[in-house]
């Protein structure tokens, strides 16, 4: 019920503050990142950057007394606000109500019925009032009762047309190309890359391997239970409309635990969601990097931390120095915020 109780308060924020966005064509390429003498171009000259090479060449150099074995280099990065932006609201969400608008024809019963009404009708102060329950019928009706397959499909297409409601850009370009430097970096320098995100797993795979090249066994997020069935001699896997596990705050370690079975060596996240993530990386034995994204620049992205609703950055910010974790100031550590800008 904990975990229930997280999941549904970040809808109920993201409802609270969603712009409805418009719709065009997406571009197919993802700038691509070059390792030169400069591994990490879009970073501004600042210590924050020297500490990420520091580390990394400390790490990867033989002979080094900071060396770590290539199978003990895992570094984990959440995915909202922290590889992608999340304002006005979780992307997840945006993809869930416009579902509800596309399918409204196939549902007339919809016209009348809540929460889907008020949805339909733009009212989203309406839909909060219908709480918890109101909440978990759009999510489940957007993401369960279809198979692995045809999910994917439909994320996939959402992705081709969508944009973000502020930039008009598409939602796979609202991506950080500083962090994208980021873990090309570490990939070629021996670190496995996972996400590990209060975001769905389902819904990361889909892009995750183009977007970020990190394929699909190294993602980790929240889950909905799912079912096994073979149909007409064809295995198939359907969503169930129940919840399984909420990778968020306390989750994350956890998650990491069941699905890496490795305490990571460097983490990166960005509100205090990520938190318990980050302190469990920094309190393993040997070195260790943390790092925490903070929103500053309301110019090229967003500004927001401790007043914040979505990715809200206060426990974080206060302890960084306990633990020495890198603050990366976004306004002036990062020469460019996302790709073709």
């Amino acid at each position: 019920m904990k975990f229930r109780s997280i999941l549904i308060l970040k809808v109920l924020v993201g409802l609270l503050l969603f712009e409805v966005g418009c719709t065009s064509p997406q571009s197919n390429s993802i700038a691509e990142v070059v390792v030169a003498s400069d591994p990490l171009p879009s970073w501004n000259e600042s210590s924050t950057k020297q500490q990420i090479i520091d580390f990394v060449t400390s790490t990867t150099t033989t002979g080094s007394p900071d060396f770590v074995p290539e199978a003990d280099r895992i570094a984990v990065f959440d995915n909202d606000g922290t590889l992608w932006a999340e304002q006005p609201m979780y992307f997840q969400l945006i993809y869930a109500v416009d579902f509800i608008k596309k399918e409204a024809s196939k549902h007339p019963d919809w016209q009348t019925q809540e929460p889907f009404k008020s949805v339909l009708s733009g009212d989203l102060s309406a839909v909060m009032k219908g709480g918890e329950k109101a909440l978990l019928e759009m999510l489940m009706v957007s993401h369960a009762g279809m198979t692995t397959e045809e999910f994917g499909k439909s994320v996939n297409s959402w992705l081709q047309t969508a944009t973000h409601p502020k930039t008009g850009k598409a939602y796979s370009q609202m991506i950080y190309q500083p962090m994208l430097e980021l873990l090309e970096y570490l990939r070629a320098n021996g670190y496995k890359t996972f996400i590990v995100s209060g975001g769905g797993i389902d819904f990361l795979r889909v892009f995750a391997e183009k977007v970020y090249g990190i394929p699909p066994y190294q993602v980790i997020g929240s889950s909905i239970k799912a079912k096994y069935d073979v149909v007409e001699g064809q295995p198939i896997i359907t969503k169930l409309p129940e919840i399984n596990f909420i990778d968020d705050k306390e989750g994350k370690p956890i998650a990491i635990h069941l699905h890496i079975g490795k305490r990571p060596v460097f983490a990166a996240g960005n509100s205090d969601g990520d938190y318990a993530m980050l302190e469990y990386t920094s309190k393993g034995d040997g070195p260790r990097f943390g790092m925490i994204i903070h929103h500053t620049d309301s110019l090229r992205e967003y500004a927001y931390d401790r007043d914040s609703p979505i990715g809200r950055l206060e426990k974080g910010l206060d302890n960084a120095p306990m633990f020495n974790w890198s603050i990366v100031d976004m306004k002036t550590d990062w020469k460019v915020i996302f790709p073709f800008d």
